[in-house]
């Protein structure tokens, strides 16, 4: 019989999914765990990922279109099933096929024990695995007369290992056991295999520089055209509205100098140079901002209605906010750095590209875009001086950094006592605060500290 994939909701406020890519086609054989497509939630781009072994018989939705939670998105031919049978056979599912699968679960779940049933686990690249979230109170024994159902390969799986089916909870559509569901199910003369050695990470490539875009041809006019949101950009406009109309903004700025980072920096890239680490300034960024809230933990909190009062978070997550390119839809994303008061400068530099690389190739998981307790806009690297950002909701302040520029500075001269001008670099720093938590006393005091980190960057490294 065929295998109906249906659209999963990917996080709690998912109502329909928008297909990015489709990663198959039709004849294409898949395993448990490949990726069938890239689907735009609300909040992100995920991967669609096969729970079972199958060849792809029909997709049900072209690139581009929008799907409901619940409705059939892919069909899968199981081993020795022809691809045209199982096509045809799920062919006339359409929109039926949410009601279809939820009169299904009912009954498996109504033949059941109450005593046994199974909850599908998320899938590990934070989405949730296909049609478990109506179906997770369905189980392995359901169905006529205590028929164990489970697809061909699980089958083959559990001969091979003496495997007892029947004691076996599945997660796969009806209560279906799948590939997944026998990897943790205990055979009946197990053998210790040795753990794989670590795979090291790759070292990321470094992002090339945006090419300059080509001159208009002469006489050349521009294109009057609407351009359609995706669900993420409609999602992300919604939000900034919310934020800038019901947080009570305010700014503060200071310049710090950074001429002893740029020294030290220089000094430890190229001692890192032969692990393939390379810091940027906004690793420093990231680690001076975090310290800071030790001292300062009212920037790191969040305003709660119900009270109301102020919720002092006890983690340090640093949001990073990273531009998608136009293919991807545009607009900005912000990754988590968990725990960055806790680790060093090479675990942010690591961590920041992983998840800057992801969010341009693959999008990031919803996993990877919460729980961020203060958030860092950088556009030095595009050449700006200064600018304000707007808080991003629950988080009480978020830290514009524009680019460090070179002027002349007034010192004294150690041997002479003299006035001397000297040629140093300077950035400014502008934090953008919710005025019910942070006032500017308390802004300014923050901003005090993260300057003196940066200033004196050796702190950093302890």
């Amino acid at each position: 019989m065929p295998i109906e994939v249906t659209m999963p909701r990917m996080s709690d406020t998912m109502e329909q999914g928008t297909v990015v890519k489709w990663h198959v086609k039709v004849g294409d054989e898949v395993s448990a765990g490949d990726v069938l497509a890239d689907i735009e939630t609300d909040k992100a781009t995920m991967e669609l990922e096969a729970f079972d072994d199958g060849t792809i018989a029909k997709l049900a939705a072209d690139e581009g279109s929008q799907i409901g939670v619940g409705e059939l998105i892919v069909v899968l031919a199981e081993e020795g099933e022809s691809v045209e049978d199982a096509a045809s056979a799920a062919g006339s599912a359409g929109a039926a096929a949410p009601a279809a699968a939820a009169a299904e679960s009912s009954a498996a779940a109504a033949a059941a024990p109450t005593t046994a049933t199974a909850v599908a686990e998320p899938a590990a690249n934070g989405s949730t695995t296909n049609g478990s979230e109506s179906l997770n109170g369905a189980t392995a024994g359901s169905g006529d007369g205590g028929r164990v159902f489970a697809s061909p390969l699980a089958r083959k799986i559990a001969t091979e290992r003496n495997i007892d089916l029947s004691a076996v909870q599945g997660t796969g559509p009806s209560g279906r056991i799948v590939k997944r569901d026998l990897d943790a199910a205990p055979a009946a003369a197990p053998a210790t295999a040795a753990s794989p050695a670590p795979i090291p990470a790759p070292t990321p490539a470094p992002t090339p520089a945006p090419m300059p875009a080509p001159m208009p041809a002469p006489g050349a006019t521009l294109e009057d055209k609407t351009v359609t949101l995706t669900n993420m950009r409609a999602t992300i406009a919604r939000r900034l509205v919310e934020s800038k109309t019901t947080i009570p903004h305010y700014q503060v700025s200071v310049s710090a100098r950074m001429d002893a980072l740029d020294e030290l920096r220089k000094q430890l890239n190229a001692q890192l140079q032969t692990q393939g680490v390379k810091l940027s300034v906004n690793d420093f960024i990231v680690r001076a901002t975090a310290l800071a809230m030790h001292e300062h933990p009212y920037v790191n909190s969040s305003w709660v209605e119900q009270g109301p009062a102020i919720k002092l978070n006890g983690r340090v997550n640093v949001g990073v906010a990273i531009a998608l390119p136009e293919e991807r839809g545009g607009g900005l994303v912000v990754a988590t750095i968990r725990d960055a008061d806790q680790i060093g400068l090479r675990q942010i530099s690591g961590e920041t590209k992983r998840l800057a690389k992801k969010a341009r190739d693959k999008g990031l998981t919803i996993d990877e875009m919460s729980d961020s307790t203060f958030t860092i806009s950088n556009l030095g690297m595009f050449g700006v001086d200064h600018f304000t950002a707007i808080v991003n909701p629950p988080n009480a302040a978020i830290l514009a950094v524009g680019r460090a520029i070179d002027k002349p500075f007034v010192e004294t001269d150690d041997d002479s006592g003299e006035a001397v001008i000297v040629v140093g670099s300077e950035m400014t720093m502008t934090l953008s605060s919710d005025h019910r938590i942070i006032d500017g006393a308390m802004a300014a005091q923050y901003l005090g500290t993260v300057k003196h980190y940066l200033e004196n960057p050796a702190t950093l490294l302890v």
